[in-house]
C-alpha cells in the first residue's frame, strides 16, 4: 500500500533540500576561501604582475620603468644565445626526468623485495632528496674536480683521463644533470615504491603460472598498473627539473664559456639580478610558464585519453 505525500509536505521537503544545499555551499566556501585568498595573493597576482612587467624596460635599481610593448619578446627570439639556452633546458630536463624515473623505478623494484638491510638502503636512497641543493652542489664540486676529485681518482686508477668538467660545456651539462638526478632520485624511488606495494599481486602470479617471463610480467602486468604513478611523476619531476637553480648556481654559475649550463630559470636570475633587466627577466619567466603550461596540458589530455580507452 503506497503512502501519498500532500503538496504542502512536498514543498516543505523542497525548501529543506534547498536550505541544506545552501548550507553545504556556504560551508565549502568558508573552508576554501582562505586557501583561494592565499593562492590569489601569492600565486596569481605575482603571475599577472610578472606578465605585465614583461612589457616594460625596467632597471631593477630604478624607481621608474618604460613601456616597450613586445620588444622584450622580440629580443628573446632573435638573440644569438636563445637557441643555446633552450637547448640546454631541453637536454637537462629530458635527461633529468628520464634518469630520475627510470633509476627510481629500478631501485624501487629491487628494494621492494625481501633483502637484508633494505630499510637502511631505502633511507640512504631517499636522504639526498631532503638535503639542500646548494649543499649538494658544493659537495659535488669536489667530486668532479679534475685535479683531486673522486671521479679523477677513480678514472686515474684505470688509466683514463679525467674530462674537463669545468671547461667543456657538454661535460659541464652532464655534471649538473648527474648531480640533479642523484639528489632527486629518492623522490621518484619513494613514489614508485609506494605504488609497487599497492599493486595487485594476483595478476603477476597468474602470469607466472601461465609461463610468462620476468620481462613479460614487468612489461605487460606491472608497468600498465604503474601508469597513473608514472603520469604523476612525469609532471612533478618535469616541473622540478625545469626550475632547478641552486645546483647550477653553486657548481657552474651557468658556464663554462658563457652559457654552457645556462637554463631558462638561470637566465631569469642573471638577467634580473646580474644585468638588472627585470623586464627582460620577466619575459623569460613568462615564456617558461607558457612552455610548462603547454607540456602539462598535453600530459593531462594524453592521460585522459588513455583512461577513456580503458
Amino acid at each position: 500500500m503506497s503512502t501519498l505525500i500532500s503538496e504542502p509536505e512536498v514543498d516543505k521537503l523542497r525548501r529543506r533540500a534547498r536550505r541544506s544545499r545552501r548550507t553545504e555551499w556556504w560551508l565549502a566556501a568558508t573552508l576554501l576561501a582562505p586557501n583561494l585568498l592565499l593562492l590569489a595573493i601569492f600565486t596569481y597576482r605575482p603571475l599577472l604582475d610578472n606578465f605585465r612587467l614583461s612589457f616594460f624596460n625596467w632597471n631593477i635599481s630604478s624607481p621608474t620603468s618604460t613601456f616597450i610593448g613586445f620588444d622584450n619578446y622580440v629580443e628573446f627570439f632573435t638573440r644569438s644565445d636563445t637557441t643555446q639556452v633552450l637547448l640546454n633546458t631541453l637536454i637537462f630536463t629530458v635527461c633529468a626526468v628520464a634518469g630520475s624515473m627510470v633509476l627510481g623505478l629500478l631501485l624501487a623494484m629491487l628494494l621492494d623485495q625481501k633483502l637484508f638491510g633494505r630499510n637502511f638502503v631505502r633511507s640512504m636512497v631517499f636522504a639526498p632528496f631532503v638535503i639542500s641543493g646548494a649543499a649538494i652542489g658544493v659537495a659535488f664540486q669536489f667530486v668532479f674536480d679534475p685535479n683531486f676529485g673522486l671521479v679523477q681518482d677513480l678514472l686515474g686508477r684505470i688509466g683514463v683521463d679525467t674530462p674537463q668538467f669545468y671547461q667543456d660545456p657538454n661535460w659541464a651539462l652532464f655534471m649538473v644533470t648527474f648531480t640533479f638526478v642523484w639528489k632527486n632520485l629518492g623522490y621518484s624511488f619513494v613514489i614508485y615504491l609506494a605504488a609497487l606495494q599497492g599493486l595487485n599481486k594476483d595478476l603477476a602470479e597468474a602470469a607466472a603460472v601461465d609461463g610468462a617471463s620476468s620481462w613479460t610480467r614487468f612489461w605487460r602486468v606491472t608497468l600498465p598498473q604503474l601508469r597513473p604513478t608514472t603520469f604523476f611523476l612525469s609532471i612533478t619531476v618535469t616541473l622540478n627539473s625545469v626550475q632547478v637553480f641552486d645546483i647550477i648556481h653553486t657548481m657552474t654559475r651557468g658556464g663554462p664559456l658563457g652559457n654552457g649550463t645556462t637554463t631558462l630559470v638561470y637566465q631569469v636570475y642573471t638577467e634580473t639580478f646580474t644585468n638588472y633587466r627585470a623586464g627582460y627577466g620577466a619575459t623569460i619567466a613568462t615564456i617558461l610558464f607558457l612552455i610548462l603550461l603547454v607540456i602539462t596540458v598535453i600530459q593531462v589530455r594524453y592521460m585522459d585519453r588513455e583512461n577513456k580507452q580503458k
